[in-house]
């Protein structure tokens, strides 16, 4: 098993592949709508909105897992 370095702070997306639909973060996360919609609305996970479109970073949903996996190592 391979230990990858930390990622550098990320500087944003760069291609349309670099964000997600909601619909992709409630597949990624096995979570219904509302609680990803919720997620967003608190600003637990962060997005962005293009019109009427919400977009997740996958920078974003990164750092909302490993935010999350340290709030349950720390508990």
């Amino acid at each position: 098993m391979t230990m990858q370095a930390p990622a550098a702070p990320h500087q944003g997306p760069s291609t349309p592949e670099d964000l997600l639909t909601v619909p992709q973060v409630m597949a990624s996360l096995q979570l219904g709508r509302s609680v990803v919609y919720d997620l967003l609305r608190t600003r637990q996970l962060a997005s962005i909105t293009l019109g009427r479109a919400r977009r997740i970073p996958t920078h974003a949903l990164t750092d909302f897992i490993r935010t999350r996996l340290d709030q349950e190592a720390a508990a």
